[in-house]
C-alpha cells in the first residue's frame, strides 16, 4: 500500500470526525491516522483488509513486523 498524503488525518481529528475519516476511507480506500505526527494507525475498508495477502496463520506480530519492514522508508519519510 502506499502512502498518500491526502490519506492522512490526525488523531484528533479522527477523534472529533470519524465521519469524515469514514467518508475519506470510502473515497480512497484508506486513511493513515497519525499520532503526534507519526503514523500509528491505518483505517481500511474491510473488503480491502480481507483481499490483502495476509497469511492465515500468520501471527499479528509477524503481520506487524512484515507491514513495517515493507514500508519503512516511507514511515521514516513521514516522521520527518
Amino acid at each position: 500500500m502506499q502512502i498518500n498524503t491526502n490519506n492522512l488525518v490526525s488523531i484528533t481529528e479522527a477523534n472529533q470526525n470519524f465521519s469524515r475519516v469514514a467518508r475519506l476511507v470510502d473515497a480512497t480506500g484508506a486513511a493513515v491516522i497519525l499520532k503526534n505526527n507519526a503514523p500509528r494507525y491505518i483505517l481500511m475498508e474491510y473488503s480491502r483488509f480481507e483481499s490483502d495477502e495476509f497469511a492465515d496463520t500468520a501471527t499479528v506480530q509477524e503481520i506487524g513486523e512484515r507491514l513495517v519492514k515493507k514500508h519503512l522508508n516511507a514511515f521514516k519519510e513521514l516522521a520527518k
